[in-house]
């Protein structure tokens, strides 16, 4: 034998996180894609767009609130078509408004949905056709009440289930998802600003709201991945990591394209464009993270293990 040392070889293998019958620990969501992205997409748009025209209103900005009125119903017709595509029957959603159940997401964001809706529909009727206006800014005013909560309850709804990448971001996943959706409202808001008819200020209050939505997405997205660690990893790998990128690239073009061409209507309509398709892709970013943080075991072992280590040092 050689005076060299010898490593020795390790006869345990590498652990791997799998479990029983190689069947993931979590049964992973139903949900189906484009259904349930689309519905958290669209649900955060019609709600930045309500309160989006409520401010156009108030400053006399009629293209605007034309436009966002008109984007905010359109959204939430689609987003309950989604919906209900998703749960098979309509009348299955019509079951969940026979009781209403304060400590349950779903619950409570039919019931939003179910009184958002009509207002939203009233106040672009009455937009766009120039009848009953007092009807239709009341119905303004209810929308624009009820826009915040439509545009973030479905962050509370992602979050009470078991996904590890949707349930450990709970306390910024709020505000993601409202600084997304005022993001793509003032994306649509820039749209106001195609037609030469239009008053050379008519998208400053959709320009700064987009800017206020991608700083808010922003920093409550990068303060979530700090947060939670190894959870926060489906969020830049993958399927789920290839969307946030893009989202997060599109925003940046989107936000710096508003500031640099307020002149120049081509290049609004392309910033506002990216901004809509930045607060799309990062919905589906989140949904595929979560599918994948899902079917994986370590999502799940492994910070389980780090609580219980956690609280066995704090009792020591």
């Amino acid at each position: 034998m050689s005076g060299k040392h010898r490593a020795e070889r390790p006869m345990v293998p590498k652990a791997e996180f799998t479990s029983y019958y190689g069947k993931p620990i979590l049964n992973p969501p139903t949900w189906q894609s484009p259904d349930i992205p689309g519905y958290l997409f669209l649900g955060g748009l019609a709600g930045g767009s309500s309160l989006l025209a409520a401010g156009a209103d108030l400053t006399g900005r009629r293209a605007l609130s034309r436009m966002a009125k008109t984007g905010a119903v359109a959204a939430a017709g689609l987003s309950m078509v989604a919906l209900v595509h998703d749960l098979g029957r309509p009348a299955r959603f019509i079951n969940m408004l026979r009781v209403f159940k304060v400590t349950s997401p779903m619950s409570v964001g039919s019931w939003l949905l179910a009184g958002y809706v009509p207002a939203a529909g009233v106040a672009a009727a009455s937009a766009l056709t120039g009848r009953l206006p007092r009807i239709g800014s009341a119905a303004t005013a209810g929308a624009a009440l009820l826009g915040p909560a439509v545009a973030s309850y479905t962050a509370a709804l992602i979050s009470d289930t078991a996904v590890p990448a949707w349930h450990d971001g709970y306390p910024e996943m709020p505000f993601v998802f409202t600084g997304s959706g005022a993001m793509a409202a003032g994306g649509l808001g820039l749209l106001a600003g195609l037609p030469a008819r239009a008053r050379p200020d008519e998208t400053a209050p959709a320009r700064n709201l987009a800017l206020l939505g991608v700083a808010m997405e922003t920093a409550a997205f990068a303060r979530m991945e700090h947060r939670i660690g190894l959870s926060a990893e489906p969020y830049s790998a993958g399927r789920g990591g290839a969307y946030v990128k893009a989202g997060q690239a599109l925003a940046l073009l989107g936000a710096a394209g508003s500031l640099l061409s307020r002149r120049s209507r081509i290049a609004t309509a392309l910033s506002g464009t990216a901004l809509i398709a930045a607060s799309a892709a990062t919905r589906w970013g989140i949904y595929h993270a979560g599918l994948a943080s899902a079917r994986d075991p370590k999502y799940t072992v492994v910070p389980q293990r780090q609580r219980l280590d956690e609280r066995a040092a704090l009792k020591d």
